[in-house]
């Protein structure tokens, strides 16, 4: 008889198909589904609660169904939900953290907690260093956005370690997850028929494919022994900006880093959603992790570099440039609505 894991966030990809993923584990036996979507296929076998971690309710579910292992990977960067706001999505991400760590906590027979985090838990500041170990502190908190809200959802953590300390604890902060069926936010950028770009800026970029994070979040839960610790999980090295639109295929159009607040309404009136104001100001400055605790663990790199990544991506989303007066009219558009603020 296997482990009872419970999955949240499983309404998305990455959720899914980690569910399939672990149907297929013969160390866990009850696989119990968590989110106020269902996930993306049917999964025959797998108890499905339509429901979120800012529930009260998980207590009970944790404790009922004698639930071994937590994969919590409703930590997002976007809205869930068509129309919700970023207030709703903090919400979910911190206040939702804490009422499932509060779970937890009285749930005797749990013995590991996988927690989804982000390498923007290091924040972007143009004069820190050209690489971010494991040992970097978390700079992001006083901050905004999805890269604050990892630096307290990291940090509910930690104390919920110190409280349980026979808990084995994985915290895993990947960098930017893109790959052909990816829906993160940075596959909705490179999915735009322009790319917004600030000007003077040419961030590096790391990638891990859906592929490998899917595959060290199945490592993460089936690891032998005491297991925990904190690692950044990204693909070999990295990609510029520009280099990425070009391999892409994809033109460019500079923006003014001070008309970057009103980026997302300038795209929304274009008809193109899937990017905000906050997700491109984290493209101003590259961030590098390095991936040495990683490497160390799981006896090598990861299957796919960051270049691999990017790849697989653009061999599905790719495509030649678009047509010259195509290009000049969304060209065009895109200043205008910008100019306009």
């Amino acid at each position: 008889m296997g482990r009872t894991v419970l999955v949240t966030g499983a309404g998305d990809a990455l959720g899914s198909r980690l569910l399939t993923r672990l149907r297929r584990d013969p160390g866990v036996g009850r696989l119990i589904a968590v989110d106020r979507r269902p996930p993306l296929r049917r999964l025959p076998g797998v108890e499905f609660l339509s429901t979120d971690v800012r529930r009260p309710t998980l207590v009970a579910v944790l404790a009922e169904r004698a639930v071994e292992t937590v994969v919590h990977l409703d930590v997002r960067d976007a809205p869930p939900v068509p129309g919700e706001s970023r207030s709703a999505v903090k919400e979910n991400n911190v206040l939702g953290t804490m009422q499932l760590l509060g779970a937890c906590q009285k749930v005797p027979g749990l013995r590991r907690l996988v927690v989804r985090s982000s390498t923007q838990v290091y924040g972007s500041p143009a004069r820190e260093p050209a690489l971010f170990g494991e040992d970097s502190p978390p700079r992001a908190a006083a901050g905004g956005g999805f890269a604050r809200d990892v630096a307290e959802v990291e940090g509910y953590v930690r104390g919920f370690a110190r409280r349980r300390p026979e808990v084995a604890v994985t915290v895993l902060r990947f960098a930017h997850l893109l790959g052909p069926g990816s829906d993160s936010r940075m596959a909705a950028y490179f999915r735009l028929p322009v790319l917004p770009t600030v000007f003077g800026y040419d961030p590096r970029l790391q990638l891990v494919h859906e592929d490998d994070a899917l595959e060290v979040l199945a490592w993460a839960v089936r690891e032998p022994g005491p297991g925990g610790g904190v690692y950044n999980v990204a693909g070999d090295g990295v990609l510029t900006l520009s280099q990425a639109a070009r391999r892409l295929g994809r033109p460019t159009v500079p923006v003014l880093s001070p008309l970057t607040p009103w980026l997302g309404s300038a795209l929304r009136a274009l008809g193109i959603s899937g990017l905000s104001a906050e997700q491109f100001r984290s493209l101003l400055d590259g961030r590098v992790a390095r991936t040495r605790l990683l490497r160390e663990t799981m006896g090598g790199p990861l299957p796919h570099t960051t270049a691999e990544t990017f790849a697989d991506f653009a061999a599905v989303h790719g495509g030649g440039p678009l047509a010259p007066e195509r290009l000049s009219r969304v060209v065009g558009r895109f200043e205008e609505v910008v100019r306009r603020g």
